[in-house]
């Protein structure tokens, strides 16, 4: 059965059952209340109809005993991680949503304040480089469904990361210092207020510790500043960010069938590679304006400049890199919302035009200072034109649809030097130039039911795509033959339906969902290149649910089935690696005695999942890992502290690690840290 045909009969059903509910219901308030829509920070919302979606807050972000802000979301149903490098306060770490492996940095959006962060090349969201004092709330969408809204790489779901305001607030400050494992040291402070319309805020971080192995050490600052001008009449606002990271590389612990090495258990801290490092600066900068042009519609109109520099080099005797990279990019992006009637029904609709111009430079050469081998430049520019509407089909029942056109041109060289030192192998030849535009389109249609204030049913069907980015575009050409830059455009098409239940001191939510991709872009370790694959398919079921036993104590939990299978081609039946079938967890918050001292802990199962590179499911699997992390803290006044221990009983596991594409039982694993402990104290002013 096609999936059109599936989404077709499952909204039928749905618009059924809402209308049957209608009119056993006819006693309802007829008064219509759409989700609102806070253009300000997010077009999600509050989210889209017939989408699953969940909310993490400040305050689940401060009680949290993680770390970093990836496990922090890695605790939401549908999301997976993975690290390399320790796994230092999140650097180098992915987040993966409905299980795109190797690839889920460039298949999970993630924004800040509605603005995208996924860059045109392979490098992850820097997650560690966002204060976390800044986050007001984390927004996360799963599945297609923001395709419309924001254009490419949301095949598994988007994050959206909204920050603080000061608007309307008193002036306050904050100090906090944390002191942990491995010579972990932290600052972070920030300070806000208004005076009239005129509000600013500002919120720093600096980090520094030894990480958990050998060349792990990590160095990092990072700032937010906010500044808004606010009326009844519309907002303008400002917001600066910038950040520098420097961190050492200390490659994997080798695992060998032949000789029998095994540095998991010899010298699991060790480093292969103990001179190898990335350090990266990036800074940017966003502005706009907001003014009401009669009531219930609002002009939106704001643009963006984002920088980053990286250099990184690794030495690997003969094969030794030294790459600097430059990336800018710039954006606009217009846009309307306005709440009006459309055919007698309440609607709210949002339409505007995205333009995103991106320019990147990168040079590869042997060691700094040499002539670079290889010179790339890429240039990328999209427009889009979207719109998406949400319709009050009856008091109980909403309908979201919408579309986006969007066009995409890259243009891409490469400057070959034959003359730089180690370019002379038979494989060093240069690209041949791309100039390439195309056309893709994104669509949503969703739809939510509410039975009562306790009962929901939700369904959707979505279609996105996904340009190939620009290290895969550069890695996609065999040895001994030039690249080209050319790879065809990942297109995804997913349907999901679920139920939301509240009942009492109980919340839950439950969702089923399919994919179906084309010519997903995946790295085949035959041939060392990237390429596009046969079909594939993704799909699961996932489960949350929230229980408050008191009115000082509640329980959180999920779990999650997810499958990523090849439908085609030499690896049919195969799981897509580095997916996790099952995981799951199990959390509790209790304040002991009032907010004097409280309690925080969560249980986190990550179940088996097969090694990078091995499309064949012959190699042994990385093995299932449960993770347990506590936190006891308390607010004293104006004075707040906590002691936090991650991985109480020590689990020693990792879960990346990358397996040889010739032989069985042979791979390549990145430990992660056992026991840690860390230590914070904070006051406010």
């Amino acid at each position: 059965m096609g999936i059109q045909l599936r989404f077709s009969i499952a909204l039928a059903l749905t618009v059924l059952l809402a209308q049957t509910a209608s009119a056993q219901d006819s006693s309802q308030d007829n008064k219509v209340i759409l989700p609102p829509i806070d253009v300000s920070s997010s077009r999600l919302g509050g989210g889209i109809a017939g989408s699953s979606t969940s909310v993490i807050t400040a305050e689940d972000i401060a009680r949290s005993p993680s770390e970093s802000l990836q496990d922090v979301i890695g605790r939401e149903v549908g999301v997976q991680t993975w690290n390399l490098f320790g796994g230092v306060n999140g650097a180098g770490s992915t987040v993966d949503m409905r299980g795109f492996g190797a690839a889920a940095g460039s298949n999970t959006l993630v924004l800040i304040n509605g603005r995208r962060l996924n860059d045109i090349d392979m490098a992850n969201v820097n997650f560690a480089a966002i204060p976390r004092n800044s986050i007001e709330r984390i927004e996360i969408t799963r599945g297609n469904s923001g395709a419309v809204l924001y254009g490419d790489n949301v095949a598994g779901g988007v994050i959206n990361i909204i920050t603080k305001t000061a608007v309307a607030q008193p002036p306050t400050a904050r100090i906090e210092s944390a002191l942990g494992s491995f010579r972990r040291a932290e600052g972070n402070a920030s300070a806000s207020g208004s005076s009239g319309p005129w509000s600013a805020s500002l919120y720093g971080s600096a980090l520094s510790t030894d990480g958990y192995r050998v060349n792990n050490a990590t160095r990092q600052h990072s700032g937010v500043a906010d500044f808004r001008y606010t009326t009844q009449e519309g907002s303008a606002y400002l917001n600066l960010t910038a950040h520098d990271q420097r961190l050492g590389l200390p490659g994997a612990r080798r695992v060998d069938a032949i000789t029998g090495l095994n540095q998991l258990e010899s010298d699991r801290r060790g480093a292969t590679t103990p001179f190898d490092y990335a350090n990266t600066r990036g800074s940017s900068l966003t502005a706009g304006v907001t003014r009401n042009l009669w009531a219930g519609t609002e002009l939106i109109v704001d643009g963006g400049l984002r920088f980053r520099n990286d250099t990184a080099a690794a030495f690997l005797g003969g094969f030794d890199n030294f790459l600097t990279t430059g990336l800018t990019t710039g954006s606009v992006t217009p846009r309307i919302t306005s709440e009006h009637t459309l055919f007698g029904l309440p609607s709210k609709v949002i339409a505007g035009i995205d333009f995103y111009d991106s320019i990147y430079q990168q040079d590869r050469g042997l060691h700094q200072g040499d002539p670079p081998i290889h010179s790339y430049r890429l240039r990328q520019r999209t427009l889009a034109g979207y719109g998406q509407d949400t319709i009050a089909l009856l008091p109980t029942t909403d309908l979201a649809f919408g579309a986006r056109v969007q066009q995409h041109r890259i243009v891409a060289s490469d400057v070959f030097d034959p003359a730089a030192p180690t370019a002379p192998f038979a494989f060093e030849l240069g690209g041949l130039p791309l100039d390439q535009t195309e056309t893709n389109k994104a669509w949503h249609v969703g739809i939510e039911h509410r039975f009562n204030g306790m009962v929901a049913i939700f369904g959707r069907a979505a279609q996105s795509f996904r340009t190939p980015n620009v290290d895969e575009r550069v890695g996609m050409a065999p040895f001994a033959t030039p690249t080209n830059f050319d790879l065809r455009t990942q297109t995804s098409r997913d349907i999901e339906g679920g139920l939301r239940f509240t009942f009492a001191r109980l919340g839950a939510q439950w969702s089923v969902y399919d994919m179906e991709l084309k010519d997903e872009l995946h790295f085949s370790p035959a041939t060392f290149t990237n390429t596009n694959l046969d079909p594939t398919r993704r799909y699961g079921s996932e489960l949350s649910a929230k229980y408050q036993l008191s009115d000082n104590a509640r329980l959180t939990g999920g779990a999650s089935y997810t499958r990523a299978v090849f439908r085609e081609g030499p690896f049919t039946g195969s799981d897509v690696p580095l997916v996790s079938r099952w995981t799951g967890n199990i959390g509790g918050s209790w304040d002991i005695w009032q907010k004097y001292l409280t309690f925080d802990g969560i249980v986190r199962y990550v179940g088996p999942r097969r090694m990078d590179n091995d499309q064949t499911n012959l190699q042994p699997m990385i093995p299932p890992h449960t993770v347990v992390d506590v936190r006891l803290g308390g607010v004293v006044d104006r004075f707040t502290w906590s002691v936090s221990v991650q991985n109480l009983f020590n689990s020693l596991y990792f879960d990346y690690a990358a397996a040889s594409a010739f032989t069985i039982g042979t791979y390549n694993a990145y430990p992660l840290p056992g026991r840690t402990f860390m230590v914070k104290a904070g006051a406010t002013f």
